[in-house]
């Protein structure tokens, strides 16, 4: 999938499954955006310090969260336009993801 990272629509981004798992594993998107609902620069640079922390940590050494930051997050085209549209494919994708509750089989209704 490609999301638009201008307005104009000149650049874009391309968005893989495994990104999306990765943002999912991670959380990387939640309250991320401020109260206002608006994503600018600011909240850009705030998800690059979280992730840069995340993979300066001892502790962290996963490839996929690698790859989103090579990838997508500092990606050259990357502005906060872009990141609009990361969050809203996310929301898309995450919506189109079955519930887990669904596939198991420990799970009892009455």
């Amino acid at each position: 999938m490609k999301i638009q990272a201008n307005h104009s629509g000149t650049r874009s981004i391309e968005i893989s499954e495994k990104h999306f798992k990765t943002i999912e594993k991670y959380s990387l998107l939640d309250n991320l955006v401020d109260s206002n609902g608006i994503i600018d620069e600011p909240v850009l640079d705030k998800l690059k310090f979280n992730v840069r922390s995340m993979l300066e940590s001892e502790t962290m050494k996963d490839n996929n969260l690698l790859d989103l930051c090579l990838d997508v997050i500092y990606n050259n085209n990357m502005k906060a336009f872009g990141l609009q549209q990361l969050v809203e494919a996310y929301k898309q994708w995450k919506a189109a993801q079955p519930a887990a509750d669904d596939n198991d089989p420990q799970n009892v209704t009455d």
